[in-house]
């Protein structure tokens, strides 16, 4: 009597393990990176059991209390679903190079014989990060390929290089102690830690990381920053080497250049 409902339930899980078991890898990454709410972490089941995304990847970002997919978890739903195509172009008669401000179209074809879906980006010194400033033409391109691919995909979250400024309210929780005590010097080197994975799991130029970091930070040095200004850095960078690695490099190389 007992046995057919158990028989029941176990079938109804057979048929996605993978997204079940990405799903509860999901959720210990967002709890180690972020505060999340029972709210937020069944929203995170669905999301990945709907769009097989991860958190660990780069897939989707907590920020401001609601999730949001990056550019990287876009092209991974459009591989999965083996997208015929993209296509981008520049919409010249609202863009002007001059002034920093693009605007440009993507088309997007699930398949070789399916409509089009089409989304418009645009970008300019007004609405993009200080991170990225300079770089509004690759913004513009991303943010149309984001929008085209989300309608194409039925995928109704907003993604993060869309956002005109990314909020600092769902920044990962400090490491260290959990009672809110911390005098700086015990968590410092945990942040170096993460700060040296960064750049080992993206292969970033450590020296040009250093140097960006402090001129971040307002610093002379990077050992003069405070913990908080560091966190922040750490955020910003782990996010732009997820979404635009090539940007992150172009960056830093011109810092680099500057400094020299």
């Amino acid at each position: 009597m007992n046995r057919k409902p158990k028989d029941e339930s176990r079938r109804e899980g057979e048929g996605k393990p993978k997204e079940w078991c990405l799903a509860i890898q999901n959720i210990r990454s967002a709890r180690r990176r972020w505060e999340v709410s029972g709210e937020q972490v069944a929203a995170l089941k669905d999301l990945t059991v709907e769009l097989g995304l991860s958190v660990g990847a780069g897939h989707l970002r907590l920020i401001d209390g609601n999730w949001y997919v990056t550019h990287a978890g876009l092209l991974r739903v459009s591989r999965r679903n083996h997208c015929s195509g993209i296509r981008v172009q520049p919409v010249g008669e609202f863009s002007d190079a001059a002034a920093g401000r693009w605007v440009f179209k993507a088309v997007v074809h699930r398949t070789a014989r399916s409509r089009p879906f089409v989304g418009y980006g645009d970008a300019d010194p007004s609405n993009v990060s200080p991170l990225v400033r300079g770089a509004e033409m690759r913004v513009a391109e991303t943010r149309a390929v984001n929008r085209a691919l989300r309608k194409a995909y039925g995928i109704g979250l907003c993604s993060v290089e869309e956002l005109g400024w990314t909020p600092r309210t769902s920044e990962p929780k400090p490491l260290g102690s959990t009672n809110g005590h911390s005098n700086g010097s015990s968590s410092q080197p945990r942040l170096r830690d993460r700060l040296s994975l960064l750049i080992r799991e993206h292969q970033l130029d450590p020296g040009l990381v250093k140097a960006y970091a402090a001129s971040y930070c307002g610093t002379p040095a990077l050992s003069l920053a405070s913990r908080d200004q560091i966190e922040s850095f750490i955020t910003h960078l782990g996010d732009w080497a997820s979404r635009d690695r090539d940007a992150l490099v172009c960056k830093l190389h011109s810092f680099g250049e500057i400094r020299s």
